[in-house]
């Protein structure tokens, strides 16, 4: 369970036994926890959208949503609103996108960022709410999000240190194999939607790899907060679109 737990502690502010050792690789064996640790924080969200529902869906998508910033800390978030800044500010300057992404303050494209990241989880889990529909794929949002940041550690290059760089050596292929499988068993039994998720993934590394050539920590954080916003649209659209993916 040190794996779970590191895994855990990394991603979430969720309370955890205390591990008397630690050594780095632990962390990086660690990874193959995180879509495990997606689906705890998803399991989070879909009870207190349920809570919520019970009232109003506006109130509904306002827990689900500080539950979602509290129980992750906005961590990923803070990788948005970075990354935003560094591609508002740099104007293609690789040397300037890497000397903005360094910086500590926050500009006015993060704060932009964040702005329409929040609203668009708030409408969007509301949309969910309002649907009156089982919100199951909630559980797997959060879990498929953090997948795709260990499968683009492993197949981009790090090209600056950071947390991204702790994962980018160590590729458990086996391992992310069985997360991928698994993540596509479960979307086909609750949320068939889910189930185009890997094209949210795979958009965000094409960007990656075509914009910058690689990775860093405030990459794949912020392509967390993309791919979940991307899949609570696709939760909500597609099935209004084609009833069989309810």
């Amino acid at each position: 369970m040190r794996g779970l737990i590191l895994a855990v502690q990394f991603l979430t502010r969720l309370p955890t036994p205390q591990l008397k050792d630690f050594k780095p690789e632990w962390l990086t064996d660690s990874a193959r926890w995180f879509p495990a640790v997606g689906v705890i924080v998803g399991a989070l969200l879909l009870a207190s959208l349920s809570v919520g529902a019970r009232i109003d869906p506006w109130l509904a998508a306002l827990l689900a949503l500080v539950c979602w910033v509290a129980v992750t800390g906005g961590l990923h978030l803070d990788g948005l609103a970075d990354l935003a800044d560094a591609l508002g500010a740099s104007h293609r300057s690789r040397e300037r996108f890497f000397e903005v992404l360094k910086d500590p303050h926050l500009g006015s494209f993060g704060v932009l960022s964040l702005l329409l990241a929040v609203i668009a989880k708030l409408v969007l889990l509301m949309l969910l709410a309002k649907s009156g529909q089982p919100a199951w794929g909630l559980l797997l949002i959060p879990a498929w999000a953090r997948a795709f940041a260990v499968a683009w550690s492993a197949s981009l290059p790090a090209i600056a240190p950071g947390s991204g760089e702790r994962f980018a050596w160590r590729r458990d292929w086996a391992g992310m194999g069985l997360n991928l499988a698994a993540l596509l068993a479960l979307s086909a039994w609750l949320a068939p939607a889910l189930l185009l998720a890997p094209l949210a993934g795979l958009s965000w590394r094409a960007f990656l790899k075509r914009r910058l050539g690689g990775m860093t920590g405030d990459c794949l954080g912020a392509g967390v907060e993309l791919c979940e916003i991307a899949l609570l649209a696709a939760l909500f659209i597609l099935p209004a679109l084609y009833p069989a993916l309810r």
